[in-house]
């Protein structure tokens, strides 16, 4: 006999589990997914924070805060299982935790900048993937979807920042192969590259940062909540449709054309 709490009832909300939601771009969305009546895990490091994002929601009950440390396999596997003891399972996950360090010449780094970077910009977005993965095509009815946050940085890089290039450029080849291993279970596996949303990360951009050639210029921002728009349209496609690759960024950013 199928397992209840594991059938999807169309009439429910759907599950989501949104990393990184404390603060910036996951916040935003985890906001207007609450908004779009969706149950949403609340994923971050800071309780309180994350807290903060739940008072802020009108949601009644449809937010569920689980502090989880993405780097810890571990802790990703117990957060996974208390949305699925909770609300039976999960249906979309925005993959959005992530780091950058310090902007400096990349032969001035140390190894435990690197490693920080590449322990939750790649560790930790692998480890979301394989337990929402593995959630996704046990459950019944089978699928989900999952949209990486890659960036700008996934295709061009910035000065002084080979981590997070290279990371980002990691998570694109996630995303690819994802996509190809989930079509035998219904998962859709999609990413959004976004260049210069207004968060706390990017206010160093309009106030001033180094450009290819050298200098130091102000970069037009645009609104966040924009970005939550464009993701929730991603995760709100049926899944025989997929974005496999969605760009969004500030129009006049110096993005094309850098360097």
């Amino acid at each position: 006999m199928e397992n209840s709490r594991n059938a999807r009832d169309d009439a429910a909300p759907k599950v989501a589990v949104v990393t990184g939601a404390g603060s910036g771009i996951g916040k935003a969305v985890a906001l207007a997914m609450l908004e779009a009546g969706y149950r949403v895990v609340l994923v971050g490091r800071r309780e309180n924070a994350l807290q903060d994002v739940a008072s802020e929601s009108t949601a009644d009950g449809r937010a569920l805060v689980v502090p989880t440390d993405v780097t810890d396999a571990d802790a990703v596997g117990r957060m996974f299982a208390r949305a699925v003891s909770t609300w039976g399972r999960v249906d979309v996950l925005f993959n959005n935790a992530g780091i950058s360090a310090p902007s400096i010449p990349w032969h001035a780094m140390s190894a435990r900048q690197w490693r920080d970077v590449v322990d939750v910009n790649l560790n930790g977005m692998f480890f979301c993937l394989q337990q929402a993965f593995r959630v996704m095509k046990d459950q019944s009815p089978m699928g989900g979807r999952i949209i990486n946050n890659g960036s700008i940085a996934a295709h061009a890089p910035r000065p002084n920042a080979i981590a997070y290039t290279a990371t980002k450029h990691a998570v694109s080849g996630m995303t690819k192969a994802v996509s190809l291993d989930g079509r035998p279970y219904d998962i859709a596996c999609g990413q959004i590259d976004i260049g210069n949303a207004a968060t706390d990360m990017a206010d160093a951009f309009a106030q001033g940062i180094l450009q290819a050639n050298g200098q130091v210029a102000s970069e037009p921002l645009m609104d966040v909540r924009i970005v939550a728009r464009a993701v929730l349209h991603m995760a709100s496609l049926p899944l025989e449709a997929n974005i496999l690759f969605q760009t969004i960024l500030a129009t006049k950013m110096p993005y094309i054309g850098r360097g």
